[in-house]
């Protein structure tokens, strides 16, 4: 079957608002939009930018699936193209349109609308998922001195991701974000009204640590569990895209697990979660701890990203710790606890684990105790050699002992990003960073402030974008 063209001309000197309101309504009415653009003749006095400008900002548009200049007039062009459809703006519905001759010759339709001013917000909306604000990060330099880090070491420590096989082991999420436009208050009870406008998908949970990884230079294998849906296979081919070596268990008695973000004014609004809780089964356990210390025979780092969704019992952590701690391999964990409940002191000799403040006290089931005394806690419970406590807008406590001690060294580390677009992600991105820091040799200091940095950038877009290695190192250029 053909598909059903709909179109629209005119002089396009610019594309401005109006244009998007119709152009985004005229793609709604049809599979493929043309447009067609005035020549310099035609146009005549009406146009004053020469026609390929014309054309390119016409063509640039991601509603516009076909744009050409058009010389002829506009019945014979229709009488060419034979569209389907042709749209007008709303002020021509009462005059004289001559298109129509053509169009009752085969059966054409014509539409008038001038689009509805959600419909022009969409684009706007849509950039959101698309344009990156990062702030001038400004590194403390006093912190740099406190821990004898230079930019030059850091930049080195970038550069020997290359040469790390990383492990990435937990929960596969997909995040979706629905773009909204708010219609106001309902006048029946106490709740807002919005109208979705777009959506886009993102490979989330342990699946965007992985392919943070890849992005930083890595080589990582992932492992994990999925449903047998369509958002496994969307994860799977998202991952192939992003070059990380997925080893991914189907299990039909469970489903993929998905989260949704309502998204409006840049806020979001509601999220509604797709999953299953329940702990993954024997037999799939025993074939993912096969897949996970197969791939630790050449491994140097095992990350645990665990979202506490069942992908993670605690008999395949302790065989997995156990294995990678015989192995000599340098071993990360972080276990989410937002709209979940985890625990980060089931992962035990850990070189790294990064809580936020309210996971670490949920582990220790301590309210009371400061900071640092509660991070202590937590490293004597699971014989950890560091914690980065998460501070969300306060930024990061570092802890530490000093080596042949027992006296813990503390320190902080400031939010580098002040005005995020989306923290969702933030915590996925310094883990993986931190991580592959330490497996890299550098210390927990510099590993901090890598991670710190990563977060940042990680914050200043929507939406779960794997970081590059490049990002970290034009910044530490400033």
């Amino acid at each position: 079957m053909k598909p059903r063209v709909v179109l629209v001309w005119g002089n396009f000197n610019i594309v401005h608002p109006g244009h998007m309101r119709l152009l985004r309504f005229a793609k709604a009415q049809g599979d493929e939009l043309w447009v067609g653009v005035t020549s310099d003749r035609l146009g005549g006095n009406g146009v004053h930018i020469p026609e390929d400008l014309r054309l390119e900002g016409v063509a640039s548009n991601g509603f516009v699936d076909k744009a050409f200049i058009f010389d002829d007039d506009v019945q014979s062009m229709v009488r060419r193209l034979k569209p389907h459809a042709l749209v007008k703006g709303k002020e021509h519905e009462l005059a004289y349109n001559s298109e129509q001759v053509a169009l009752d010759e085969y059966g054409g339709e014509m539409l008038f609308s001038s689009g509805e001013a959600l419909l022009s917000s969409a684009d706007l909306l849509r950039r959101e998922l698309l344009e990156i604000t990062t702030n001038k990060v400004e590194i403390d330099r006093k912190y740099l001195d406190r821990h004898k880090v230079d930019i030059g070491s850091l930049i080195k420590t970038i550069e020997k991701f290359s040469q790390v096989k990383a492990c990435v082991v937990g929960d596969l999420i997909v995040d979706e974000y629905i773009i909204c436009d708010s219609l106001g208050m309902s006048q029946e009870d106490p709740s807002i009204v919005v109208t979705p406008i777009d959506s886009k998908r993102f490979v989330g949970g342990a699946g965007i640590v992985a392919s943070h990884g890849v992005g930083l230079g890595a080589g990582v294998d992932f492992v994990s569990v999925s449903g047998s849906d369509e958002a496994a296979d969307f994860a799977r081919q998202s991952l192939d895209r992003y070059s990380v070596r997925h080893l991914i268990t189907a299990d039909s008695s469970r489903p993929t697990t998905v989260k949704q973000r309502f998204r409006a004014a840049g806020t979001t609004l509601l999220r509604v979660s797709h999953l299953s809780q329940t702990p993954i089964s024997r037999q799939v356990q025993d074939e993912i701890l096969d897949r996970v210390v197969k791939s630790m025979e050449d491994c140097q780092l095992l990350v645990f990203s665990d979202f506490n969704h069942g992908c993670l019992p605690q008999r395949l952590v302790d065989e997995i710790a156990r294995s990678g701690k015989l192995k000599g391999i340098t071993m990360v964990a972080d276990s989410q606890s937002s709209s979940q409940i985890g625990d980060v002191g089931r992962f035990s000799d850990m070189d790294l684990l990064t809580p936020t403040e309210r996971e670490a006290r949920i582990a220790m089931r301590n309210n009371q105790d400061g900071l640092v005394v509660l991070a202590e806690m937590l490293m004597d419970r699971t014989r950890s050699r560091g914690v980065l406590m998460k501070m969300g807008s306060e930024g990061l406590l570092v802890n530490t002992r000093l080596e042949g001690s027992d006296l813990m060294l503390t320190d902080e580390l400031s939010a580098l990003n002040k005005n995020p677009k989306d923290v969702a992600g933030a915590g996925d991105s310094l883990l993986m960073t931190s991580a592959l820091a330490m497996a890299s040799g550098a210390t927990i200091w510099e590993s901090a402030l890598l991670g710190t940095m990563a977060a940042a950038i990680q914050v200043s877009r929507v939406g779960n974008i794997p970081l590059q290695s490049s990002e970290l190192t034009s910044l530490l250029h400033g």
